[in-house]
């Protein structure tokens, strides 16, 4: 097996602007390749005193200044360059792909949303109409939601982003290389308003109301002595994400590597970013990283999915067997009724977010 080429470079070029609100903001139709549930034109109506940008609220963020790193993508096995640049309040996160031979933003640009998902199988893929596609965003959307940042345009010219070492830290290292930026713009959360739940066969999901932000309760059970049944519950914020989840790596069987590689899958894949199991056996050199890395990590990959919902979402997952088509499936649940959510902002006092004003949202 190969080894992963990595560097993290900074670069100049095009920096953050600081936006101001208006009284409405609108936004774009979201690109949905499989024609599911979108909600187009979404424009959310605030009065101006919930409007006002102050010390009290919460407000959007971008990155300070551009930054770029490369390696090797896992599912497609070539060399990776990625360039994360800022981007003005409520442009949300969109990937564009700059190995095109366009620059038709209608053909280039991907936005990170769950009703961009076009393919689930063993990573999170979007795409947009004109059939343009980004493979394997789980691990840099994990990264870029557990730091809070709310813009950001990511360039890649691959197909798929850059695995690193499997796990978020390489991100996290990124993003903290270059800092944030705050936008004068309020930040808008996704409140959950009444229980979701959804089954798939084993699978089970509900998301629950959670007025304290993102909580994470997840369960897996695998056929394997190494694996067997983990569980993990844990309240998502920076710095829990970097203390428990971001260092946990993907993982994966020795015995379906043909499998995978004959469907286009896993070329990229060697021990220096993967857990690789032969039989109950790890076959890193190193080991785990913790005994119960695993869950952490299917932990990391729930992140990076719930993120897809456009803005952070306050309410407690809780699921079981969950994978990446399955904490798809929520999201599409969860904005399938309208009154089970609403967007809200949040205010500090005493340096704690701790009241939530509603925004009223319209179709118009």
């Amino acid at each position: 097996m190969g080894h992963t080429a990595s560097a993290l470079e900074r670069t100049g070029g095009l920096r953050g602007r600081t936006v101001r609100n208006t009284d409405q903001d609108t936004f774009s139709e979201p690109i949905n390749a499989r024609g599911g549930a979108t909600y187009s034109k979404l424009r959310l109506a605030h009065s101006n005193e919930d409007c006002a940008v102050g010390t009290d609220v919460l407000c959007q963020t971008t990155i300070a200044t551009p930054v770029n790193m490369h390696g090797i993508g896992l599912h497609k096995g070539t060399m990776v360059h990625l360039v994360l640049k800022p981007a003005k309040a409520n442009s949300g996160i969109v990937f564009r792909r700059t190995d095109l031979s366009t620059t038709d933003r209608a053909v280039t640009d991907i936005p990170a949303r769950y009703d961009s998902v076009t393919d689930a199988t063993m990573c999170t893929t979007i795409g947009n109409a004109a059939g343009t596609k980004v493979a394997t965003i789980e691990h840099l959307m994990a990264a870029v939601s557990a730091l809070e940042i709310d813009n950001l345009l990511i360039e890649v010219d691959a197909e798929e982003v850059p695995v690193m070492d499997g796990s978020s830290d390489a991100f996290i290292a990124l993003l903290d290389q270059v800092g944030q930026k705050t936008l004068e713009a309020p930040r808008r959360f996704i409140r959950v308003l009444e229980p979701i739940s959804v089954e798939d066969g084993l699978r089970k999901g509900t998301l629950n109301p959670c007025d304290d932000g993102l909580r994470i309760e997840l369960s897996i059970d695998f056929d394997n002595l190494v694996i067997g049944k983990q569980d993990l519950a844990l309240d998502i914020s920076a710095e829990s994400f970097r203390r428990e989840l971001s260092s946990s790596r993907t993982f994966g069987f020795l015995k379906d590597v043909e499998m995978l590689r004959s469907l286009g899958l896993a070329k990229g894949a060697t021990l220096e970013n993967a857990v690789v199991l032969d039989g109950d056996e790890v076959m890193n050199e190193d080991g785990l990283r913790s005994p119960d890395e695993f869950v952490r990590h299917k932990t990391l990959d729930a992140v990076g999915d719930l993120s897809l919902a456009g803005a952070p979402i306050l309410g407690c997952y809780q699921a079981s067997r969950a994978g990446h088509a399955f904490n798809n499936q929520v999201l599409h649940a969860l904005f399938a009724n309208p009154d089970a959510w609403e967007y809200t902002t949040r205010r500090h006092q005493g340096g704690s977010p701790v009241e939530n004003t509603r925004l009223a949202v319209s179709a118009d």
